[in-house]
């Protein structure tokens, strides 16, 4: 069952992904050129997502508090202080982002589209992940 459920949430990713038109890398680039053509569709995207993940978090804490899915547990609303490395790694990621004009879940999907640049980003986003992993011995 839990597979089932990773499945569907990742196809209702995918499928919003799509659907906004975030799989595109000129519209990210569009969003990021905020001195030329700005494109605010991004904005608008992230203000949905977030406005929903929020009201579907307070709703889910109010019927199961700390309970999470499958015996797991949310966080809680105490969060931990911004460290170095989370920093550094966001910055990293948002150059990348950037420059490349994915994250990885657009990145992945247009990978399944067989675009070339997706073809090139995925294999260098990956070998990023697993030297990030050995230098810093993360599990």
């Amino acid at each position: 069952m839990r597979l089932v459920v990773i499945f569907l949430a990742g196809a209702l990713f995918g499928f919003g992904l799509a659907i906004s038109g975030m799989t595109n890398p000129d519209i990210v680039a569009g969003f990021l050129d905020v001195t030329g053509a700005w494109d605010a569709r991004l904005a608008f995207v992230m203000a949905g997502a977030l406005g929903s993940f929020a009201l579907c978090m307070a709703i889910w804490r109010k019927k199961k508090g700390g309970a999470g899915w499958f015996g797991t547990r949310l966080p809680t609303e105490e969060s931990e202080p911004v460290s170095p490395s989370l920093v550094i790694g966001a910055t990293v990621f948002g150059v990348g982002w950037g420059l490349g004009g994915f994250c990885p879940g657009p990145a992945i999907a247009n990978l399944g589209a067989l675009r070339w640049e997706a073809i090139i980003f995925v294999p260098c986003m990956l070998a990023g992940m697993f030297v990030a992993r050995w230098l810093f011995r993360s599990p």
